[in-house]
């Protein structure tokens, strides 16, 4: 087990006593588990993004704080969240994640999810120049996500 999965499951343990909601210091987990401040924030991007049904608010500085507060949202809300998150641009990681935490959350099945991948996937967009391939990544992975709404 790596120190990502030690910190996360220490985050989840203390939001399931917290009740959902927690205020944490950054500073004060990094000193816990003998790691760099920008471990938390890795921890934070990849475990407890709104796909996962997180929602996190963080300010740097002194003082600075993570709240993290868990959040059941519909799956029409969540695809939806996702879509207007992706931005112009999607490249072959970021799409893999994405799809994966969807799956994982249940917004969409194993099969939709290969679908996906395969639609968006380098090898189906060989043909097209590099320089535009994460943009057209984000526009077929906007309408397919769309059309599962």
């Amino acid at each position: 087990m790596g120190i990502s999965d030690l910190i996360a499951g220490f985050i989840r343990e203390e939001l399931d006593e917290a009740g959902g909601a927690l205020e944490l210091q950054r500073s004060d987990l990094a000193q816990r588990f003998g790691c760099v401040p920008s471990q938390i924030n890795y921890v934070m991007s990849t475990r407890f993004s709104p796909e996962r049904g997180y929602i996190v608010e963080s300010r740097r500085g002194g003082n600075g704080y993570i709240r993290i507060t868990r959040v059941r949202v519909d799956r029409q809300t969540l695809l939806m969240h996702v879509i207007n998150s992706l931005g112009e641009e999607l490249d072959p990681g970021s799409a893999k994640a994405i799809v994966g935490n969807l799956v994982e959350s249940e917004a969409i099945d194993r099969t939709s999810a290969r679908l996906l991948l395969c639609a968006i996937g380098e090898n189906a967009l060989r043909t097209v120049p590099r320089q535009y391939r994460d943009t057209l990544r984000a526009d077929i992975a906007k309408q397919i996500l769309i059309h599962l709404v």
